[in-house]
């Protein structure tokens, strides 16, 4: 006659589960066992950690990977989550399995030094830093178990390294302007163009959509008002157009049903791309980011005289003036200032060459 197993185990393709009632909850979660005796130990040992915590008040031991689905679950609607996710995937063969209560910089020493071997920049560690310094954050001061106990007594620290590589800011010059759009293709000149006279971001830019234009009747043009959803701070962000960019958007209409900025008739997904980084060498520009096109911009508008609270509205930044109702005033306000940025002698320089020609192409 065959051993009798203990209530609460049963088999789904070929690992063991729990189902079964303890303290007075239903706990149904996998042993991650094939084996029936190891089964028969996780139960026991989930049955006894159920009743130290509702006797004595202690924690029951939960793994990082417990607290990263939690994590997950809770922030569904996080613009970042995919990012947050791909991280916390390369997590989890070096943290996984391991208890939060055990989690230091000791156990992530092993996961940073195999990322210093693939090359990944330390701004990128810190990224995956940041979000395990999170999760156990959360465990330590919001996360309450059934038993009224947090599922960390204290946060263990988890220090970012030092960034010695981060680059800093480089606004361009008129000149270095010129030599990078000259280089660039057609649709990627189009959009730095553009970027280097709003201060959108690369996502901004490549994710515009002609339903998010607004007309301006009053003052005879349009601006743009990015949803919140998708801009970084999560507030709606105001696009004004100056001459410049308002000559791009004009170029681009009628390309593509959707999408202002396209090429080979699909959205450009980034302009950080081959061709990018090809085009910034022949500038003889290798260290000039897409990001650069909105310092370059900021720069500009405050050389100009712009005002602080003009520039944080121009170039989107949190200021709680930002509102998705502007008057035509105020519109034409901040439609001069951004002008300001392209008063300089257009007609001398390169950048009137490629209008014309994406005009025309």
């Amino acid at each position: 006659m065959g051993r009798k197993r203990v209530p609460g185990l049963f088999q789904r393709k070929g690992v063991w589960h729990v189902d079964k009632r303890i303290g007075g909850r239903r706990i149904c979660q996998s042993t991650g066992s094939p084996q029936l005796k190891e089964a028969e130990r996780f139960l026991a040992r989930l049955m006894e950690q159920v009743r130290q915590a509702s006797v004595y008040g202690v924690r029951p031991t939960r793994t990082f990977e417990q607290a990263a689905a939690k994590f997950v679950l809770e922030n569904r609607q996080k613009r970042s989550l995919d990012s947050d996710v791909g991280r916390l995937k390369g997590l989890m063969p070096f943290l996984g399995q391991y208890p939060l209560d055990r989690i230091h910089m000791g156990v992530l020493q092993p996961w940073i030094d195999r990322r210093r071997k693939e090359e990944v920049s330390t701004g990128t560690i810190n990224h995956g830093l940041k979000v395990v310094r999170r999760i156990l954050n959360l465990a330590a001061t919001d996360w309450m178990d059934e038993f009224g106990l947090t599922w960390l007594a204290v946060a263990p620290k988890v220090r970012l390294l030092p960034d010695t590589e981060k680059r800093q800011p480089y606004p361009m010059t008129w000149d270095e302007q010129g030599r990078l759009v000259k280089e660039l293709p057609d649709h990627l000149a189009a959009m730095a163009l553009f970027g280097v006279n709003t201060g959108c971001r690369d996502s901004e830019i490549c994710g515009l959509r002609w339903d998010w234009e607004v007309k301006v009747p009053e003052l005879g043009t349009s601006v743009f008002m990015i949803p919140g959803r998708h801009v970084k701070n999560g507030d709606d962000r105001l696009v004004v157009l100056n001459r410049v960019a308002e000559s791009i958007v004009a170029s681009r209409r009628g390309r593509h049903p959707t999408h202002v900025f396209v090429h080979r008739d699909q959205p450009v997904k980034r302009m950080l791309n081959g061709a990018w980084l090809r085009a910034r060498v022949r500038a003889g520009l290798p260290q000039v980011r897409v990001h650069d096109l909105k310092h370059t911009f900021g720069r500009r508008l405050r050389a100009a005289g712009v005002s602080f609270e003009d520039r944080q509205d121009l170039l989107g930044h949190r200021s709680g003036r930002i509102t998705t109702h502007y008057s035509a005033a105020e519109l034409s306000k901040l439609i001069e200032a951004a002008n300001q940025v392209c008063d300089r002698g257009i007609d001398a320089r390169p950048e009137l060459v490629v209008l014309r020609r994406l005009s025309a192409s």
